[in-house]
């Protein structure tokens, strides 16, 4: 069998017979008291903390908050309460199995379209790694479309890992493009050619949004069909987010004078492993970054600076990170960002190394990436109006060996069984069942 086979038929056997759950039921109103309050937006946790959530939002949360009369109370006994964490750069909902074509939906190098293509149809809410991420604490995510045969790969989303059929905030939320290396080899071979291709691609978009009856998109000089032109014309005027995929300190600085002939757009960094030997000119530009905050070798020729420090350099600097697994097992891991974020603050330690304090580095997995969607005011930390995303942990959530005692995604309350789970309740104590054995044991 080959190795390809092989691997479909294990994903199969997987996930042969996994039960759909019961939809969730709706939105509760529910109080949780005596927590070690933590909003998530890099400030202190608040010692017995309450949070209020009402119909599936934040309400108050805070000390001395006082519960509504009637209302269901949870208490904490003392133990951290934060939001949910937020994957700041994942392809959960569109793969199932990595190496199963028919379970992954995130290369479209084939495709024909680019810019215009929306991951939002593609998405599994009822994929294993969607509950997987779940029960460790992770409760949104940015979902990022895969390769396409240019420099846009079209359109990623704002997802909840909720325990429904509905997993999408967001649709459209941002456009994703890659430059660097990567966009060098799709442009033709240089970064020379990666910039003026994505100049003129922008050009193409700025002349059909002026004129779409005229733009005709099929001839020989034209690099953008209509469908594509549209999408990239929600990026020019800003409807849409740029995110921009770059390593190279120089890429970067390319960016930042490229964008300054866009001032509408609004635009991302996204991986920026040598960010902070640029640091001072990304915050001028007010570009956000998403980022790996393990990065620290040089895997290629455009990260030889990689640094464990980055993170906490570009934060000292004023720029506002959050931590992505960016090409870092971003399907099924999210929750390693917890283990990032608590490296940062062992950094604090180590001679010559900058990380961040334990609230700083809380706030690069929630209120971070976040706001360097511009969603910041829907998700990402306790204030009032927020998605009433919340988890009760069993110890401190940068502490790899914590894990969340209860989950509240959009105010439901989650269940924390998932496959593996049920398989390791199985099998921890094999019994005898009414089954025959799958094989004769004499």
């Amino acid at each position: 069998m080959s190795g390809r086979l092989f691997a479909r038929a294990a994903a199969l056997a997987l996930l042969a017979g996994a039960a759909i759950g019961a939809l969730p039921a709706a939105a509760q109103d529910v109080a949780i008291t005596n927590a070690t309050l933590v909003i998530g937006d890099g400030s202190a946790p608040i010692a017995q903390g309450t949070v209020v959530i009402r119909a599936g939002r934040i309400v108050a949360a805070g000390a001395n908050v006082t519960v509504p009369q009637g209302m269901e109370a949870v208490d904490a006994a003392g133990r951290y309460v934060t939001p949910g964490i937020v994957g700041g750069f994942s392809r959960v909902g569109l793969i199932e199995i990595d190496a199963v074509d028919g379970s992954n939906d995130a290369d479209a190098s084939e495709s024909i379209y680019g810019p215009a293509i929306d991951i939002a149809p593609a998405l599994n809410p009822l994929g294993v790694p969607v509950g997987v991420n779940r029960m460790n604490g992770v409760t949104r995510a940015l979902v990022f479309p895969g390769a396409s045969a240019g420099l846009f790969d079209g359109r990623g989303a704002l997802v909840d890992l909720g325990s429904d059929h509905n997993m999408v905030t967001r649709a459209g939320l941002f456009q994703y493009a890659e430059l660097g290396e990567t966009g060098a080899e799709r442009a033709g071979g240089t970064r020379a050619a990666a910039i003026l291709t994505f100049r003129t691609l922008l050009a193409e978009a700025a002349e059909f949004a002026r004129n779409p009856a005229a733009y005709d998109g099929r001839s020989r000089d034209a690099l953008l069909n209509r469908a594509d032109a549209a999408a990239l014309g929600r990026v020019l005027d800003g409807r849409d987010r740029l995110f921009i995929k770059v390593s190279r300190a120089s890429d970067i600085l390319a960016v930042i004078n490229l964008l300054r002939d866009y001032p509408r757009i609004k635009a991302t960094l996204v991986g920026a492993q040598e960010g902070w030997m640029v640091a001072g000119e990304i915050a001028a530009a007010h570009l956000p970054v998403i980022a790996s905050a393990l990065t620290d070798l040089p895997a290629n020729f455009e990260q030889l600076a990689a640094t464990q420090s980055n993170i906490g350099r570009m934060r000292a600097a004023g720029v506002t990170v959050g931590i992505g697994l960016v090409d870092d097992n971003e399907t099924h891991r999210l929750a390693y960002a917890r283990q990032y974020a608590g490296n940062l603050v062992a950094l604090r330690h180590v001679a010559g190394a900058t990380g961040l304090d334990w609230d700083q580095a809380f706030a690069t997995i929630t209120s971070g990436p976040a706001a360097a969607a511009g969603v910041d005011d829907v998700v990402g930390t306790l204030r009032p109006g927020r998605v009433g995303d919340v988890v009760i942990w069993d110890g401190d959530p940068l502490e790899v060996t914590s894990a969340p005692a209860m989950v509240w995604i959009d105010g439901v309350a989650q269940s924390l069984v998932s496959r593996q789970t049920e398989l390791l309740r199985r099998y921890m104590e094999p019994r005898e069942g009414n089954l025959p054995n799958a094989y004769d044991p004499r």
